[in-house]
């Protein structure tokens, strides 16, 4: 990027209120490509569609359905852990949870409750007689799509609380699709129709993309300079937990 397309595009972000002053040592120390790539993916950012997955256990899987919802622009994840412990691997997401924000909840009723009270309708992946293809399900209002276990799939509990069930149609021998790749079809279908269906609705509020963007900064810059920043005072919150704030 040229010098006077680089300070084009910070005024943009100086008068979206992504940038600041007070961010400054944050910013200065990325190359305005990467500051423009973030802002890029910024605007294709949505939390209308969310994910809940219930008792995910392989690491394979936890880590494949993170990078499929990084790459659809889905921004939360809701995460309710099962026998083993969410430890996604790292050679599958290739990072990309990085950018997510994960909710870790204590119980599918909790998360479920969680979500509902913020507005969402739940559907549970299930293959039963009365599920939906999830070419069906309405997307008027903000949805959770809900992925359980690999082997018994979402728990009785979840389905009593979920609002639909849904499924991907099939047409061969096999009756069901691993957990990572149901996830992939499931949000190619339902985030393509959200965002042509829910217009702005779909997309972050300003005062969202600003909080983001800037976890997104802090996130990206190298370990050694955020320690830096840290112990002048500098951090953000970020999807690990608090690191100080801005000011």
């Amino acid at each position: 990027m040229e010098e006077r397309e680089a300070t084009s595009f910070l005024e943009q972000l100086r008068q979206e209120g992504l940038i600041t002053e007070s961010t400054r040592p944050v910013w200065e120390m990325i190359l305005p490509r990467r500051l423009r790539r973030m802002y890029e993916v910024l605007n294709e950012r949505t939390r209308y569609i969310t994910v809940l997955i219930e008792a995910v256990d392989d690491p394979h899987n936890q880590a494949a359905v993170l990078r499929t919802a990084e790459a659809f622009g889905v921004q939360d994840v809701h995460i309710v852990t099962g026998k083993a412990p969410f430890s996604p691997n790292r050679l599958v997401t290739r990072y990309a949870d990085q950018w997510l924000t994960l909710h870790h909840k204590p119980d599918i009723k909790t998360a479920i409750a969680d979500l509902k009270s913020q507005g969402y309708q739940v559907y549970a992946s299930y293959l039963g007689e009365e599920t939906i293809p999830v070419s069906d399900i309405d997307l008027s209002q903000p949805t959770a799509l809900l992925f359980g276990n690999e082997h018994s799939g979402v728990s009785e509990e979840a389905l009593r609380l979920a609002d639909g069930t849904f499924v991907i149609p099939m047409y061969g021998f096999v009756q069901s699709f691993n957990i990572s790749v149901a996830a992939a079809l499931a949000l190619y279908d339902v985030t393509e129709r959200a965002r042509r269906q829910a217009g702005r609705h779909y997309y972050l509020l300003p005062e969202e993309k600003k909080a983001l963007y800037e976890q997104w900064m802090w996130q990206t810059l190298n370990p050694r300079i955020r320690k830096q920043l840290q112990q002048q005072g500098y951090a953000i919150q970020t999807n690990e937990g608090q690191l100080g704030s801005f000011s």
